[in-house]
């Protein structure tokens, strides 16, 4: 595994100046996902990518992946980092100063048993390449994955990554702004967003009480706080999770920490 900041190049975006316009013109638009591994690919030939936020002090985010030329798995290989693999994962962090970029390349037989096994050879990915920023106990990554049936990056194209890296890091940090919503402050209203859209068919009291038990209100509490029975509380709670598909709080909590969260994109 390698681990290293970007230096400053004479030709570090310059040759790739076309791929870059056409991602600054996607911007904020549904494209950009597709426009990103598609223009990067004769540069890096990925077969999927993924941009998301982990760490001890934050949730953890999925905001976009894709794939080009195989079926597209990368939430699947999402949702299977998410069921071990992250809480370990070293592989991204760094110590550098401030918010210095960092890049990562990394084979599948350098990454930990648990982690490979689930994720990589589960998926048939055999090699990455990163741009990381780390912030506090948080990280974004910005990742490339080479798949099984292709040929290992060369250092040659390991070396146009790099060049282009801290552009793309920027880029992608610019779109998730722009396609987000704004934030919302009130906990229950954030988690009644998340739970819409997990699942539009919930109705508002389903919600309701779905939110409360997210914040650990009681049943006998939420009965109190929305002005209705228990048993009636009861009821939206049991019609809420068969909806969902579960049947306990707890399935609950680890529903929407493996549900990546969606961001909505405006339209121009």
């Amino acid at each position: 595994m390698r681990k290293w900041t970007p230096a400053a190049s004479a030709s570090s975006t310059g040759c790739y100046a076309h791929v870059l316009a056409d991602l600054i013109g996607q911007l904020g638009q549904p494209r950009f996902t597709s426009a990103l591994l598609e223009g990067l690919n004769p540069v890096v030939p990925a077969a999927s990518f993924s941009i998301y936020q982990t760490g001890h002090s934050c949730v953890p985010q999925l905001f976009m992946s894709g794939s080009f030329g195989v079926p597209d798995t990368t939430r699947d290989c999402w949702r299977a980092y998410l069921s071990g693999p992250y809480l370990s994962d070293q592989t991204l962090v760094h110590d550098s100063a401030g918010d210095t970029p960092l890049l990562c390349h990394i084979t599948a037989q350098e990454v930990p048993v648990q982690h490979r096994a689930r994720v990589y050879e589960a998926h048939g990915v055999a090699e990455r390449v990163s741009v990381v920023q780390q912030t506090g106990a948080s990280l974004l990554a910005l990742n490339f994955y080479r798949h099984q049936h292709q040929r290992p990056f060369s250092d040659q194209q390991v070396a146009g990554f790099a060049d282009m890296a801290p552009a793309l890091l920027a880029l992608a940090k610019k779109h998730i702004a722009l396609s987000s919503p704004p934030p919302v402050t009130d906990p229950l209203a954030a988690w009644q967003q998340r739970l819409r859209q997990l699942n539009p068919a919930l109705t508002p009291r389903e919600l309701d009480v779905c939110a409360r038990l997210l914040t650990g209100m009681t049943q006998d509490g939420i009965a109190s706080d929305l002005g209705l029975s228990l048993p009636s509380v009861k009821t939206y709670r049991n019609r809420a999770f068969a909806r969902l598909g579960i049947h306990f709080r707890n399935e609950l909590f680890a529903l929407l920490l493996r549900s990546p969260v969606v961001p909505a994109v405006h339209h121009q």
